[in-house]
């Protein structure tokens, strides 16, 4: 193993093992060809950290940890428990899509599959051609989560992405023809971005015909390279005026076309909601497989060790790669339901022990929609999604 001398892994004891009710599989894919400069998730551009932890044979490290997490689990004995999987990253397409149809034919085997479950993957959009989606497809892959991010050649120079817009469109139009549903993610506020930009990048994803179009501000994170780079002064910071100003522009724009808000930072048309992702705002189970990836069941939290290698070495070992628990208190479970549930467009119901005064105060403020609060109901208004956080301290 490569430098890697891991801590001993921490056991895991789950208050509520109980999952009859159904949960969502995450799935962490950390690897990546370019690390982008604004990138602060758990990513690496190594692709060989030793055994279990090369792009070559990383997928038998994750069949091995959901094997694993089975003996941990109760109630998905007698019927499909997965409801949903999402193959996130890093870039999950830089294993090649046998090798993520392996991964899925393991949950698939010791979990089993509800009928009609979304199951779906990231892909950068030149990691990819048709031939790959045609593997996915027939594997059992439902949708593609493409990350588009711009459709304007300097700023996906600035968010350093690999892509043209060119190949949006061409691996766009395969999913669609191999019969995967696939969303767009986008980012805006990028250093140098023009409004007209913006403006160009949602045109042109509307244009794809999407079923789901993911809009997200861009947030500088100071230890990345671009925090750097703003921290040296080679790059603006973000403008909260202009940030707010485009989002204002995409919630007007996606509307018009027919997309609704179901998340402050997502929209659709209907019926094609990421379903995994209203499962994390819902607050319901899911277990996240892969170094650094976080779990919830029924009230406990966990996560994986970071580094690939060490991950890979306890799992050799025979060890799940837990690094620690959380065992949630009911303070701290209400607090997570209202963080999560308010940025929903479904809002969640006025939290027990709220004052009529904080009430009246957010709809004073123009944050939550007064007719859904007198029924009892917190929903964000336009300006209440630009200060989510304003509505959650409140109503904590």
């Amino acid at each position: 193993m490569i430098g890697v001398s891991p801590k001993p892994a921490r056991t895991l004891s789950l208050s509520n093992a109980d999952v009859s009710e159904g949960f969502g599989a995450y799935v962490h894919i950390p690897f990546c060809r370019v690390r982008c400069g604004y990138c602060d998730f758990n990513t690496y551009t190594n692709t060989d950290f030793g055994a279990g932890a090369s792009v070559s044979d990383y997928h038998e490290s994750l069949v091995r940890e959901i094997k694993s997490s089975a003996q941990y689990l109760t109630g998905h004995e007698e019927r499909p428990a997965l409801t949903s999987i999402f193959f996130g990253g890093g870039t999950p397409t830089m294993l090649n899509a046998s090798q993520l149809v392996a991964v899925l034919d393991k949950l698939r085997e010791q979990f089993g599959v509800v009928d009609g479950a979304e199951i779906t993957t990231e892909a950068n959009p030149e990691t990819v051609d048709r031939q790959a989606l045609q593997i996915l497809k027939d594997g059992g892959f439902t949708r593609v989560s493409f990350g588009m991010q711009s459709a304007v050649p300097h700023v996906l120079a600035t968010l350093e992405r690999q892509h043209t817009p060119g190949q949006v469109t061409k691996v766009t139009h395969w999913a669609r023809e191999v019969g995967l549903e696939f969303s767009v993610d986008l980012i805006y506020g990028a250093p140098g971005e023009s409004r007209a930009d913006w403006q160009a990048s949602l045109d042109t994803a509307i244009a794809l015909e999407p079923g789901h179009i993911s809009a997200y501000g861009l947030t500088i994170e100071p230890g990345t390279a671009m925090g750097r780079q703003v921290r040296r002064g080679e790059l603006p910071d973000t403008d909260p005026d202009e940030q707010a100003a485009k989002y204002e522009m995409a919630a007007a724009t996606l509307s018009a076309a027919g997309y609704s808000w179901y998340e402050v930072s997502n929209w659709a048309k209907p019926g094609k909601h990421s379903r995994h992702n209203l499962a994390y705002w819902r607050n319901t189970n899911w277990w996240g497989y892969g170094p650094g990836a976080h779990s919830h069941i029924n009230g406990t939290r966990f996560w994986n060790v970071k580094h690939p290698g060490a991950y890979a070495q306890h799992l050799l070992a025979g060890n799940l790669p837990v690094a620690d628990v959380e065992h949630l208190t009911d303070t701290e479970r209400r607090e997570e339901t209202i963080m999560l549930g308010v940025r929903l467009s479904e809002g969640i119901a006025v939290p027990e022990g709220t004052q009529p005064r904080v009430i009246a105060g957010l709809i004073a403020d123009e944050l939550i929609d007064p007719a859904t609060a007198l029924g009892g109901r917190i929903v964000l208004t336009l300006r209440g999604r630009l200060l989510a956080d304003t509505v959650i301290r409140a109503l904590w």
